[in-house]
């Protein structure tokens, strides 16, 4: 069975990295340092450098092993390191590929070792197989996808090299060399000799890399092309080499590559990328060139309505509907539904669905309301954003995950689409909810929000990378009814916004009275406020509200009205809400209606009418 990476070259040319020593030195590393060494003393910069090059487009980087031989570390006195350095080298690549979550190949790479041989030097060609063999054993037991053998000038050390290589392992070999002026390696030997001697060696990639430039390139690739049918590789430094204050510098730009790029492409390279000079700049603008036959990403179509898709698929989507309608202050319609008790969504499905005619912007979803067990708002939520098409936010509440669960969570949702998040603290538990259960609470709403900022700036909470930042519109809820005196409520408040929150909800009210005092009391509010509003049914569910419910407060002047209604309440309810809707409309930023014991009726006629407002304004 072919090896993947060879089935991927067949499909198109792979994009590589570009220069990882060239990005050491513009972080102030110094060329008298080991950059070997770096893995086991900063091997987040390593790691960064890998994930930048991922960011930028490539589909496979290297390990920073090119100098991790016995030979090149003996002068800093850590020839007894290169297990661990190699080891250490494959572990950051492998750990920034998973960060970064793309599909890419790992090379370990394996650079000349930098002696002078017979009769000239004193060192024997045999004697650089157990080097090699060292590091590749080291390489490939944290799990290299693939060997690249490059910047040799001697062919007979190539040889020597890939031969001691094939007797650890069958992982698929790149084999890359470096000429002259004169298209020959400083060994002699010109390309025809090149290609005999690998050809022999069955080595599936044959290349060139380093060197002048890419004109250079192109031209020992046409030869290339006409000597053998195995794939091409061609990796050249970002043009000639000029010393600049003291600093080697390249001046071969991103533009110039991307040409490169596409020329090589059409001479028949399949491994394309950039040595010596080259940096993540480069590589983005040859990704660009190289994106048909070789797409980085999948492009992500939305989800019909009418059809949930048949597999389940990574989506990176552009700026949400709600977050747009916030960031412009437009009016905005949300509905909370209740996840169901058991595994059967059907009911809340239906629900959606009438609200998404009725024309609501979102479906708010709870998360374990009362303390009490309900299916995943997660679950819920990519149901209805896959089958219904509308878009949700979900509840998160730390009461019931620590840390670590709370940021798997919000990854994965954020993998699966979701991008609106409403952090809560959560219900208290209940006696009722059985002996068992035991609270988390490592952070609250406020560290919830905290959390979520970090995510979108790239790190989770300990301050790791986690590759691509998320993409989360966070958001916060008050209550200005109690049961916490409104002078705490509001100093919460001003914590939660000072950790990110980018709206707010409120608890339910029911009067203009209750919005104005809280209007007043908070002076006003830098981000969009989302009225909190239940449509009321009953005198009896009125009063279980005010008396039993903390942060419920339903006005005396409200019940005697519901009471006064006799059999119509409910019609009497839905009239009360659409008055106090009608009047709030143009002091805040939307509304957020909350259905009773999962009943929509109440809630689809409240949103008609609100989106029958809205359109009459706009029109």
């Amino acid at each position: 069975m072919a090896h993947p990476f060879l089935t991927r070259l067949g499909q198109g040319p792979i994009l590589a990295d570009g220069a990882t020593g060239t990005q050491m030195f513009a972080r102030g590393l110094t060329t008298d340092q080991c950059l070997d060494a770096v893995n086991l003393s900063e091997p987040d910069l390593v790691q960064q450098i890998h994930r930048e090059y991922i960011a930028a487009g490539s589909e496979l980087i290297e390990t920073n092993t090119f100098g991790a031989s016995s030979f090149r570390l003996a002068p800093f006195g850590l020839a007894d390191r290169v297990g661990d350095i190699n080891r250490q080298a494959a572990r950051i690549a492998r750990e920034a590929r998973d960060i970064m979550g793309e599909p890419v190949f790992i090379a370990g790479a394996i650079g000349p070792s930098g002696a002078l041989f017979q009769p000239i030097g004193s060192v024997a060609y045999p004697e650089t197989r157990v080097s090699v063999r060292e590091q590749v054993e080291a390489l490939v037991e944290k799990g290299v996808d693939i060997l690249i053998f490059e910047t040799f000038t001697d062919l007979t050390e190539l040889v020597h090299g890939i031969q001691a290589a094939q007797k650890v392992c069958d992982l698929p070999i790149v084999a890359s060399m470096s000429f002259s002026d004169n298209r020959r390696t400083a060994s002699g030997h010109d390309v025809f000799q090149v290609v005999r001697a690998l050809e022999q060696l069955d080595v599936p990639v044959i290349g060139v890399n380093c060197g002048i430039g890419p004109q250079q390139a192109l031209d020992l690739i046409g030869q290339l092309r006409r000597a053998t049918d195995r794939f091409l590789a061609a990796m050249p430094n970002a043009g000639y080499p000029v010393r600049v204050g003291g600093r080697i510098s390249y001046f071969a730009t991103p533009g110039y590559f991307a040409s490169f790029a596409r020329s090589a492409a059409a001479a028949g390279a399949s491994l394309i990328g950039g040595c010596c000079g080259t940096a993540p700049e480069h590589i983005k603008a040859m990704r660009a060139v190289l994106r048909a036959d070789a797409p980085h990403t999948v492009a992500i179509k939305p989800v019909k309505p009418e059809a949930a898709p048949s597999t389940t698929t990574i989506v990176d989507h552009p700026a949400t509907g709600f977050g747009t309608k916030l960031a412009k202050r437009e009016f905005v319609i949300s509905v909370e539904l209740d996840p169901p008790r058991g595994s059967n969504p059907a009911k809340a499905l239906k629900g959606a669905a009438l609200l998404r005619d009725a024309g609501v912007d979102l479906i708010n979803i709870g998360d374990n309301v009362m303390a009490k067990v309900r299916m995943s708002a997660l679950g819920l939520g990519i149901l209805i954003q896959q089958q219904v098409g509308l878009e949700t936010l979900l509840h998160e509440s730390p009461r019931d995950r620590n840390l670590m669960a709370i940021q798997a969570d919000l990854l994965g949702a954020h993998a699966l689409g979701i991008r609106h998040i409403l952090a809560v603290t959560g219900d208290q538990l209940r006696a009722s909810t059985g002996p068992t259960v035991t609270p988390v609470w490592d952070v609250d709403s406020i560290g919830l929000i905290g959390i979520i900022k970090r995510l979108n700036g790239g790190t989770d909470y300990s301050g790791t990378s986690i590759g691509r930042p998320t993409q989360f519109v966070v958001g916060c809820s008050v209550g200005p009814t109690g049961p916490r005196p409104l002078d705490d409520e509001l100093q919460k408040l001003q914590q939660k916004l000072d950790a990110g929150a980018e709206f707010v909800m409120t608890q339910p009210l029911f009067s203009i009275e209750q919005l104005d005092r809280f209007l007043q009391r908070s002076g006003g509010l830098p981000v969009p406020l989302i009225l909190g509003i239940v449509p009321l049914e009953s005198v009896r569910q009125a009063e279980l509200l005010h008396n039993e419910v903390p942060g419920f407060s339903v006005p005396e002047d409200v019940r005697d009205r519901l009471r006064n209604a006799g059999e119509r309440a409910a019609d009497e309810g839905l009239r009360m809400a659409e008055e106090f809707v009608e009047r709030a409309r143009p002091l805040v930023g939307g509304i957020y209606i909350m259905t009773s014991y999962g009943r929509y009726d109440a809630a689809v006629a409240l949103t008609s009418k609100v989106a029958d407002l809205r359109r009459g304004q706009s029109a």
